[in-house]
């Protein structure tokens, strides 16, 4: 199989709620995400021929996927209460609420979905909170 990656990062904060330690407060992270791409064939005609995907397509689609999260804070849908929610909005903070806890575990998954969406044959999706820690979600 032949595998294509590209990675993009972006800065964001989330929490977790009802998780007991540290991160049950509001902190920022570096996330990485790195999206591995395959294909048993190469592409046989026109601009492509030769390769999995177009490496600039697939760096665009990540990029714009990853830069939505950039420099926001990420939290889970109704884990907060509506006045806290309401008064972060009123001090125009930028705010992605998703149904899903924001873990990295969850991310990676996330980002897949996304990725398959788009068409993609995902291979894997990783993502690092930090330098040295990361989760993985790929289809068995």
């Amino acid at each position: 199989m032949y595998v294509l990656k590209t990675e993009h990062e972006f800065d964001a904060a989330h929490f977790l709620k009802g998780y007991d330690g540290k991160c049950s407060n509001i902190h920022g992270h570096r996330w990485k995400v790195v999206v591995s791409v395959g294909s048993e064939t190469l592409q046989t005609e026109g601009n492509v021929r030769g390769m999995v995907v177009d490496f600039s397509e697939l760096k665009s689609d990540v990029k714009a996927m990853v830069d939505f999260f950039d420099h926001k804070l990420i939290i889970e849908d109704n884990s907060l209460k509506s006045g806290t929610l309401k008064a972060l909005n009123e001090e125009g903070f930028a705010i992605i609420s998703l149904p899903i806890r924001p873990t990295a575990e969850n991310f990676s998954k996330y980002f897949y979905d996304q990725m398959k969406e788009k068409g993609y044959q995902v291979v894997e999706v990783v993502v690092y909170e930090t330098p040295k820690n990361c989760a993985t979600y790929r289809e068995c």
